[in-house]
């Protein structure tokens, strides 16, 4: 919960990343030996997949990322393999591949805070529909896809959430054993119909404009999700206008975050 996620900052401070990210785990692990406490479910993230020409993205897809971000997310699930390959018959392993977690609980309580210029995209729709940002740069519109940009897998952050209890449970019903799970909706969303729904549900405007392609970003990112459904008990029950209602909810009842 405490690792460091931005591809454009990974980028910049790649040894930043290399160290709170692989050496924080690595210090975790240590303890979590120490201790006896040999259940762990990961953050992973879909872009330890990086540019993958399968749509949607399977657990089997080779593991080649394109940016020290998503480096360090697959050093790590290596890491966690190597533990559970000497010892099988102790660790309960999950790594949840995360695609693109949106949204806010629906009690408008519990939000995403960035405690700087937000590194992801929601955030900053929300602060250019609450007039703190003047407009959201909108990174190419000369992709590969129907619109021109970039088309994502959002899934509403309680369904992620949800997956992580469902994950414990799941270790903790069965043997010890090692099991990656991507975790998203298998529905694919471009930036601009992301935009257009936002302002659609929540009856607001987002300016926007084109800018250049970002370094290490990849067309399309969708996730299969098949295995995480039929494995856990488990499936996404929240739709793209949710994620965009509470999101919005929770920005408008909370402007200063947690402040």
């Amino acid at each position: 919960m405490a690792g460091l996620k931005s591809v454009e900052e990974s980028i910049r401070k790649p040894l930043l990343y290399w160290d709170n990210n692989v050496n924080g785990t690595m210090n975790l692990l240590k303890i979590m030996k120490k201790f006896d406490c040999k259940t762990i479910v990961f953050s992973s993230s879909a872009t330890i997949y990086g540019v993958v020409s399968s749509d949607p993205i399977d657990e089997k897809c080779r593991i080649n990322p394109n940016n020290p971000y998503g480096h360090t997310k697959a050093a790590i699930e290596f890491m966690l393999k190597g533990i559970f390959e000497s010892s099988k018959d102790k660790w309960r392993i999950a790594n949840l591949r995360y695609f693109n977690p949106i949204g806010a609980h629906d009690s408008s309580l519990i939000g995403e805070n960035p405690s700087d210029y937000p590194n992801n995209l929601f955030p900053i729709i929300c602060n250019v529909a609450q007039g703190k940002y003047e407009e959201l740069k909108i990174f190419g519109n000369d992709w590969p896809t129907l619109d021109g940009t970039c088309v994502r897998d959002y899934i509403h952050v309680m369904d992620l959430a949800e997956a992580h209890t469902s994950a414990l449970d799941f270790l903790l019903s069965n043997k010890s054993q090692l099991i990656d799970l991507n975790i998203g909706t298998g529905i694919g969303t471009s930036v601009l119909e992301l935009v257009e729904k936002f302002s659609k549900v929540n009856n607001c405007s987002v300016r926007f404009s084109y800018s250049g392609r970002r370094q290490g970003d990849a067309p399309v990112v969708i996730a299969n999700n098949n295995k995480a459904i039929s494995v856990l008990n488990w499936k996404p029950k929240r739709n793209l206008e949710e994620m965009c209602k509470n999101g919005w909810e929770w920005k408008k009842n909370n402007p200063l975050g947690y402040q």
